[in-house]
């Protein structure tokens, strides 16, 4: 039958070979993070130079280790205390040294948004695996189901949404000769969001048609409740009750129709995991077996911007707040106007889509005050009220909002050992597969 994704004595497994294997990749004009006097090297040889942040060109960007490494503990700790598992969404960074941290540190796997990142994790050596998505791709369930057969350790869980959705995996399943069936969830929806079906009713048809299926095994209940709100306010809080009670009553209702022993039920995005918590948690106690498994991916880059404003180890009093993990830095490039800088970094370098980058300050001179991004170009940010503290030449730090949306453009990126020192050291790189 092969392993189940909530057999705890299963460990999480990534291959530490294949991570240990980027060392020895050799640096060269691929990686517009390093400069030419990192061509010819592998990745080891070059840290083995000591570089430092002023070897490196502009725009960039880090991460800060010091950060990452808090960040990690903490989420770890939390989730602890709070008697629940975590398997990150991955998509976030799409870095398997970064996913072999958290897996390390005690991550139950690791969450994936659609069959290319599945691959990359599979290559990787990746054994338990969380698709918050349907896969209806021929194609891709034939892969699967060959992973699957091949592998008795690989633990996999998928989402489907309709009885449509069941039908074609189901037909895709069949036709690739599968032996063994794909766990699935049932992915409940809410108005004006996302995928997932509408309300209890549909998605109690969806597991009828699941437990007709003979390719799919019916595991647990899922959802997103990141889709209907987007901040912290009153009535964003109770729009996530509202749908996190909708979802746990779909899980109470399948109760003992469900095909395993210990059916899942996940949600937790990065920004009401504590009301996840708050809501569904309980459900491990009244439904025998259950296991709640949340997905939070941002926690370990955390922001300057959207997460700093809504993330529970933010906006909590009584948590340790997290650290903002990723900087980007940026050189003046012309002062055309008294109070206009343009920086060498734009929409190809810094993500924008949950605010413009926040400056925060001038290398060697110190914080940067009064000053904003108001726009942004293809290769050019537009820096506003700096005035004399941004010369032509400058180089300025920005803070990033929503790490999702920043590591696709980088392909390579140092890691500081302290982003707010004199003269930050590299003390590692890490590798992404977007």
């Amino acid at each position: 039958m092969g392993q189940s994704f909530t057999d705890r004595d299963a460990g999480p497994g990534i291959d530490p070979e294949q991570v240990l294997a980027l060392a020895e990749e050799r640096l060269d004009w691929r990686f517009k993070a390093l400069p030419p006097a990192a061509w010819g090297r592998t990745v080891g040889e070059y840290l083995a130079t000591a570089p430092t942040l002023t070897g490196l060109g502009t725009p960039l960007l880090t991460l800060d280790a010091g950060a990452l490494d808090h960040n990690l503990r903490t989420m770890a700790a939390w989730c602890a205390d709070a008697g629940v598992a975590l398997a990150p969404h991955g998509k976030t960074t799409m870095a398997p040294a970064l996913w072999q941290a958290q897996l390390d540190a005690g991550c139950h796997g690791i969450t994936l948004a659609n069959l290319s990142q599945l691959r990359v994790a599979r290559a990787f050596g990746v054994s338990r695996l969380l698709l918050a998505n349907t896969l209806l791709d021929p194609a891709g369930l034939a892969w699967l189901a060959a992973e699957l057969d091949a592998d008795p350790g690989f633990a996999f869980l998928a989402w489907v949404d309709s009885a449509e959705s069941v039908r074609q995996m189901d037909r895709a399943l069949r036709a690739a000769g599968a032996d063994r069936p794909v766990d699935v969830l049932v992915e409940l929806g809410g108005p004006r969001g996302r995928t997932g079906a509408r309300g209890v009713e549909a998605a109690a048809e969806v597991a009828a048609a699941v437990l007709a299926a003979p390719t799919l095994r019916l595991a647990g209940v899922g959802g997103y409740e990141g889709a209907l709100a987007h901040d912290a306010g009153e009535a964003a809080l109770a729009t996530v009750r509202g749908y996190l009670r909708e979802l746990a009553a779909l899980h109470r209702r399948l109760a003992g129709r469900y095909e395993t022993g210990a059916p899942v039920v996940s949600a937790g995005g990065s920004a009401y995991f504590d009301t996840v918590v708050q809501e569904l948690g309980p459900l491990a106690d009244e439904v025998p077996g259950t296991a709640v498994i949340l997905r939070s991916g941002a926690y370990l880059v955390h922001d300057d911007g959207f997460y700093r404003s809504v993330s529970p180890l933010a906006r909590r009093a009584d948590t340790t707040p997290l650290r903002s993990a990723m900087h980007a830095w940026t050189r003046v490039v012309s002062h055309p106007e008294p109070q206009l800088s343009l920086l060498d970094g734009g929409k190809r370098d810094l993500n924008f889509d949950l605010g413009f980058p926040e400056p925060q300050l001038v290398r060697g001179s110190g914080p940067l005050k009064d000053a904003t991004i108001t726009a942004l170009n293809d290769q050019h940010a537009f820096l506003r009220g700096a005035g004399e503290q941004a010369p032509v030449g400058a180089v300025v730090r920005l803070g990033l909002s929503h790490p999702c949306t920043a590591f696709d453009r980088w392909n390579l990126i140092p890691v500081l050992d302290d982003a707010d020192a004199e003269e930050p050291r590299v003390v590692d790189l890490v590798r992404t597969f977007f």
